[in-house]
C-alpha cells in the first residue's frame, strides 16, 4: 500500500477513535444523569441530598486519583507550584463542585428532559462571561444568536408541564450556596447503589479528559447536543416525563441557535488554522529568499 493509502488509513483510524471517545462520553454522561435522577427523585430512591451526593462523588474520585498517582504510580504527578495550584486548580475545583451541586439539586424539582433544555443556555453563559472577562469580543451577530437561544429556552420553559421556579433557579446557578446535611437518622447507606453511582461518576471524569484531550472542546459541545436529544427522548419514553409540543418548539429553536454557534466557532477555528499555515509558508519563503540573496552576495564577493 502506498504512502497515500497509509495516510488514508491513519485518517480513518483517527476518525473512528474520535467517534469512539464521543460514544463513551455520551454513554457515561447519560448514565450518570439518569442515575443521579433516580437517587435524588422523591418518587424513586428518595434520597434528596444533592450536596451530600456531590461530596460522595468528589471523595470517591479524589481517593481513586490519589491511589492511581501516589500509590500505584500509574501516571506521573503534575509538577505544580503552590501559587499555580491555589490560583488555577483550587478555583476550578470549587466552581466545578458548586456546578455539580446545583445541577444535582435541580433533579429534585425538574424533569430530566426540561433540565437538558435549560442546558442549551450554556453558550449564552460562556459568551456573556467571556465578554465580561474580556476573553471574547462583542459581536452583534453572535449576541443575536444568543438572544435566539434564550428565546427558545424561554418558550420551552413556558410550555413545561411541571415547571418549578426553584428548580429553574438552581439549574441556572443563581442560588446562594448553603449547607445541606442528612436529616434521616435511620438512613441505611446502600453501598451497591452509591458505589456503582460513584464508579460511573469517576468513569465520566476520565471520559471528559479523554474526549477533550484527544479531540477538542468544540467536539464535546456538539456531542453534548446529541446527548441532550437522547436524554429528552429517554425521559419521555422511559421515565414518562411530560414533554409538550411547546417544549419541543422552544428547544428546537434553542437547538438551532446552539448549532449555529458551534458552526461559527468551527469556521473561526478553521480560519485561524489557515492563517497559521499561510504565515508558516510565508516565513519559509522569506527564509529561502534571504538565503538565496546571501548566497548571491557571497558569489559576487568571491568573483
Amino acid at each position: 500500500m502506498g504512502k497515500g493509502g497509509a495516510l488514508s488509513d491513519g485518517v480513518v483510524k483517527k476518525i473512528m477513535l474520535s467517534y469512539m471517545y464521543v460514544a463513551i462520553w455520551i454513554f457515561l454522561s447519560f448514565t450518570v444523569i439518569v442515575y443521579n435522577k433516580y437517587i435524588l427523585d422523591r418518587k424513586l430512591y428518595n434520597w434528596p441530598f444533592p450536596i451530600s451526593l456531590t461530596m460522595i462523588h468528589m471523595a470517591f474520585c479524589s481517593s481513586l486519583a490519589f491511589a492511581a498517582v501516589r500509590v500505584f504510580r500509574l501516571v506521573e504527578p503534575a509538577a505544580l507550584s503552590r501559587r499555580t495550584y491555589l490560583s488555577s486548580v483550587v478555583p476550578i475545583g470549587a466552581l466545578y463542585s458548586l456546578s455539580l451541586w446545583l445541577s444535582n439539586s435541580a433533579y429534585i424539582y425538574l424533569s430530566v428532559s426540561f433540565i437538558q433544555m435549560l442546558k442549551a443556555l450554556m453558550p449564552v453563559a460562556v459568551y456573556s462571561i467571556g465578554i465580561l472577562l474580556k476573553k471574547d469580543a462583542y459581536k452583534s451577530t453572535t449576541m443575536s444568536n444568543m438572544l435566539a437561544i434564550s428565546v427558545g429556552v424561554a418558550i420551552a420553559a413556558y410550555g413545561e408541564a411541571k415547571y418549578d421556579s426553584w428548580g429553574v433557579f438552581l439549574q441556572l446557578g443563581a442560588v446562594v450556596f448553603e449547607a445541606t446535611r442528612l436529616q434521616t437518622a435511620a438512613f441505611h447507606f446502600d453501598f451497591l447503589i452509591f458505589g456503582t453511582n460513584c464508579l460511573c461518576a469517576f468513569a465520566l471524569n476520565l471520559a471528559v479528559f479523554l474526549l477533550v484531550g484527544k479531540t477538542s472542546a468544540l467536539t464535546m459541545n456538539v456531542a453534548g447536543v446529541v446527548k441532550d436529544w437522547l436524554l429528552i427522548a429517554f425521559s419521555w419514553s422511559v421515565i414518562k416525563d411530560t414533554v409538550t409540543p411547546v417544549n419541543l418548539i422552544g428547544y428546537g429553536l434553542a437547538f438551532l441557535g446552539v448549532a449555529y454557534y458551534n458552526h461559527s466557532k468551527l469556521q473561526a477555528l478553521k480560519a485561524k488554522e489557515a492563517q497559521k499555515k499561510t504565515a508558516a509558508v510565508d516565513e519559509e519563503a522569506a527564509k529561502l529568499i534571504t538565503e538565496r540573496e546571501g548566497d548571491g552576495k557571497k558569489g559576487d564577493s568571491q568573483a
